[in-house]
């Protein structure tokens, strides 16, 4: 069966983009319409239980997030490609390089989640594992990664919409892979056979998944990685500094 996807462009220079544990591919907001389409062809991918793929069946793990990208680019008679995942996705996206190094020209993550497990406390483990039920914790959470600055109007929107376009089960079980998912050593195995250009892009308002603790991770594991801080900007830059995002972005899947 044909993986259902988001085409924009029809460049030389593949592209495929997975997206975040509260959204979907259609949740890079104006984004997509500042993708230069004569350079790349991007392709956006739903996580099963999400989006355009909400009703088709899976485990909700990122194994299979990564054998359905992995999949998509044989539908599209990609040998190779560029991979950029926004925080869940860029985990997913490092499953994906786990599998076929051997496939992927660059990797860029945008306030991406560590290849390791990623430790909670008590609280933190509370909020998070109960958010796929409880839309004021959802709501908390991106209160949070934002920076406890973005405006009431946009938070509202964000959830609705995080409940609109996912299933309760595959929303709960992606949480449960990429929290306790540890693929640090494959990924260092990895990039010693096949050194592959990495880029992270962090907000300066994420309170999550800061500056700092790329360094303590992706720079540990990735020795030419680049660290990219977007002032203005938190947990979700294709809303809150889309050109700043894009231009970075570009600029470093061009090269």
């Amino acid at each position: 069966m044909a993986i259902a996807h988001r085409a924009i462009g029809s460049g030389p220079n593949p592209v495929i983009v997975l997206h975040d544990w509260f959204g979907t591919s259609a949740s890079w907001g104006s984004v997509l319409d500042f993708l230069d389409r004569d350079a790349f062809t991007f392709v956006f991918l739903d996580c099963r239980g999400y989006g355009d793929r909400k009703y088709v069946p899976g485990r909700y793990d990122l194994p299979e997030i990564a054998g359905d990208a992995l999949a998509l680019a044989d539908q599209l008679g990609w040998e190779r490609f560029s991979l950029v995942g926004h925080s869940m996705g860029a985990k997913a996206a490092q499953q994906v390089l786990v599998r076929a190094p051997h496939r992927v020209n660059r990797l860029l993550g945008v306030a991406p989640v560590p290849a390791g497990s990623y430790p909670m406390d008590g609280a933190t483990r509370e909020l998070f594992y109960g958010a796929s039920t409880d839309p004021a914790k959802r709501r908390a959470i991106i209160d949070l990664v934002t920076g406890h600055r973005t405006s009431r109007v946009w938070l509202d929107r964000m959830v609705r919409h995080s409940l609109d376009i996912s299933r309760e089960e595959a929303h709960a079980a992606y949480l449960a892979s990429w929290q306790t998912l540890d693929l640090s050593e494959a990924v260092v195995d990895a990039v010693k056979r096949y050194p592959v250009p990495v880029r992270v892009v962090v907000g300066a308002y994420d309170l999550a998944l800061t500056a700092d603790l790329m360094r303590q991770t992706w720079q540990q594991w990735y020795p030419q990685v680049e660290i990219v801080t977007l002032e203005g900007s938190g947990h979700y830059p294709m809303h809150e500094a889309p050109v700043a995002l894009v231009t970075t972005m570009e600029e470093f899947l061009r090269a």
